[in-house]
């Protein structure tokens, strides 16, 4: 097979470290993608757990061309490789047998950089290929079916919501009157149907026009926002005390989700009616960072992905 993927992680010593990683531990990856951040994991742990989460079927038979050693079956592995979706956690350790709490996790969030790049998957604005953005290949909702067959209320709803696109109305009306002609199959297609929605001098400014939009339609292709709310509540319930959660987002409401999550959960919630908490009680999280950790300056030079990059860390009490 092809055993290319060309992807840089973002944050990759930030995110492990904060993980503060202990020989023999059990720890989750949740977006395994390329496999950088498991490698340099892998690397500071003579022994332990790594399982390693993706939908993506493509990134699964790479990890298994790439981390052989880390798979080999005549003795303990090192490496497990879940092809499924990082919010069902805690049935994925029950299949592999693993039992006993974790001692981390982290994600590293959005697209790979290989998903944009392969023109076939219908991810980019770049290239022209059948409307397609899942993550899944397996599952049966794509952009094809969102921009073919959606109400134009909804349309526009997730174009707002999920991209922050302001002509979000305009674009979604262009939408619904461009498939009474026909289909609109294509990345170019919908490109073009974007481009005829937007005003003229809004084109000129905030790079390609079509970036929100494909970003919100990936979005709910993927339902990316649900899951990863689900996922975060999990993987708090499958650590153990004293085991941390690192979260890279590249999305704003990515972000809000994370920050609000750990928010919630490093605060002591008092019930309606009851003047002060109970003494004993206490919050489930506390924060590592209370601040995100960006990117410097000369990884943004370096990777310019990174630069929209937080990377938020709390631990559980």
């Amino acid at each position: 097979m092809d055993a290319k993927f060309e992807h840089t992680s973002v944050l990759l010593h930030e995110t492990i470290d904060e993980l503060s990683p202990k020989n023999g531990g059990i720890y989750i990856d949740a977006t395994f993608g390329g496999g950088g951040h498991a490698q340099y994991l892998l690397n500071q742990l003579q022994k332990g757990i790594l399982i390693g989460f993706d939908q993506d079927q493509y990134a699964i038979d790479l990890a298994q061309h790439h981390f052989k050693a880390q798979l080999k079956a005549d003795h303990q592995p090192r490496l497990y490789l879940v092809h499924d979706n990082f919010c069902h956690l805690k049935s994925n350790l029950n299949k592999l047998g693993i039992h006993d709490l974790i001692d981390g996790i982290y994600y590293d969030l959005g697209v790979s950089s290989p998903q944009f790049d392969q023109p076939e998957r219908g991810f980019s604005y770049r290239f022209n290929a059948r409307l397609d953005m899942r993550m899944d290949q397996d599952q049966e909702l794509d952009a094809y079916e969102i921009v073919n067959t959606w109400p134009e209320r909804d349309l526009s709803n997730i174009l707002y919501q999920y991209g922050d696109e302001k002509f979000s109305r305009q674009i979604a009306r262009r939408i619904v009157m461009k498939r009474r002609e026909k289909p609109i199959v294509t990345t170019f297609d919908l490109v073009d149907c974007i481009k005829e929605a937007i005003p003229a001098f809004a084109r000129r400014h905030g790079g390609h026009p079509a970036k929100k939009s494909f970003q919100a339609i990936r979005v709910a292709v993927n339902h990316e926002l649900e899951v990863l709310q689900r996922s975060l509540l999990e993987a708090i319930k499958v650590l153990k005390p004293g085991g941390r959660i690192a979260v890279i987002s590249f999305q704003s409401h990515e972000d809000k989700i994370v920050k609000s999550v750990f928010k919630k959960y490093s605060q002591i919630e008092i019930p309606r009616g009851m003047p002060a908490a109970p003494k004993d009680s206490q919050p489930l999280l506390k924060l590592v960072t209370h601040r995100p950790i960006v990117a410097d300056s000369s990884e943004i030079n370096h990777n310019n992905r990174s630069h929209s990059a937080k990377l938020r860390v709390a631990e559980k009490i």
